[in-house]
């Protein structure tokens, strides 16, 4: 007997989000609401908007990009069959959207607001000076009481928690000075001043978090 083909591997693929989709996605079960529209802000392989809509029923999932490799990762998307998402979940076409570009957003209207807005291992490859458009932004588009969750490695009060942090921020500033671990507790202070509330910040493996913000009702 033949043995089965196996599936080639995506022409995109992350190392990192094969690692940690299983734990995100217990987070997600434990914050998202039922039938929960999300945006993903860098989408990137759309390794995770696949897993997320396997796995969660009804999820409606939009991902997004910055506009020089959407498509990529639209190519990525098209290619998943439907039968393969849980029953009721929908993958969205990817749309362009660079944080730094107010004409990128969506414009907030009643019909158009979002249950959550997640990223994961972005805030630390954008520049320090992005991270208060992506908060405004998410405050603009989450609907009242939606959630705000950035995954990824974060210091706190400029201490790192981790050696392996603290070595991960020194290589990603050797490659750009703008890149560089965030930190939590001044990022949780900019989102307060902008109507989003630190509701829990949950430790994950590796040495990263799962900042969960909600927006005021």
């Amino acid at each position: 007997m033949m043995a089965a083909a196996q599936t080639p591997p995506p022409v995109l693929l992350s190392s990192a989000c094969e690692r940690n989709k299983e734990p995100i996605l217990a987070v997600l079960r434990d914050w998202l609401p039922n039938k929960a529209l999300v945006l993903e802000i860098g989408s990137g392989s759309g390794q995770h908007a696949i897993f997320f809509c396997q796995q969660i029923a009804g999820l409606c999932w939009q991902a997004s990009e910055r506009p020089e490799v959407v498509a990529d990762l639209r190519s990525q998307l098209v290619a998943v069959p439907g039968a393969s998402l849980a029953p009721g979940s929908r993958l969205l076409e990817p749309i362009e959207l660079d944080v730094t570009c107010c004409d990128h957003w969506p414009r907030p209207s009643e019909g158009n607001r979002v249950d959550a807005l997640f990223s994961a291992n972005t805030c630390h490859i954008m520049p320090a000076s992005a991270l208060p458009q992506l908060l405004a932004g998410a405050a603009r588009l989450l609907r009242p009481g939606g959630l705000l969750l950035l995954y990824g490695p974060f210091q706190d009060g400029g201490v790192h928690t981790a050696t392996s942090n603290a070595a991960f921020d020194a290589h990603l500033r050797s490659l750009d000075p703008a890149m560089g671990v965030r930190d939590a507790k001044e990022l949780q202070e900019q989102a307060c001043s902008l109507g989003l509330e630190p509701l829990a910040d949950v430790a994950m493996p590796a040495n990263n978090r799962i900042l969960v913000l909600g927006r005021r009702r």
